[in-house]
């Protein structure tokens, strides 16, 4: 397994696995593929990078993408695809990702709706910092 540097020319793969990701985790995000490439091509221009997971037969299972000028850096997005989950594909390729970011600290957001998620998360010993809370937009919310 290795990680390869995703490009911009890379931007509609990328979103077609964030959508994938977004349905995944319960995710209240309601864009479709094409607003999540324009986003992903606004991320790689900004402060982010992207690094495709790719397997041993030369095939992308998964991606990452991380906010490099934040610090520590934010993990925004850490995706491998269903086929190859409960394997240890998401521990190797997390542990790549560790090290192609030279084993600084890390942050990343779990969503509520996502238990699986935290409990991968917690299985490689990232723990619980802050909570973030939302309002739902509504007319009968707190007035």
């Amino acid at each position: 397994m290795k990680l390869v540097a995703a490009t911009p020319d890379d931007c509609a793969l990328l979103a077609q696995m964030n959508k994938q990701l977004i349905n995944d985790e319960g995710s209240d995000n309601p864009m479709n593929v094409a607003e999540l490439t324009v986003r992903m091509q606004g991320f790689l221009r900004g402060s982010y990078c992207a690094w495709f997971v790719v397997d041993d037969m030369e095939q992308v299972i998964g991606y990452a993408l991380v906010d490099m000028a934040s610090i520590p850096y934010y993990v925004r997005h850490f995706f491998i695809a269903v086929p190859f989950r409960r394997r240890g594909m998401g521990r190797m390729a997390f542990a790549l990702l560790r090290g192609q970011l030279d084993y600084q600290p890390l942050e990343l957001d779990v969503l509520m709706s996502n238990p699986t998620g935290l409990a991968f998360w917690q299985a490689l010993g990232l723990h619980p910092r802050s909570m973030r809370l939302r309002t739902i937009v509504s007319h009968n919310t707190l007035k």
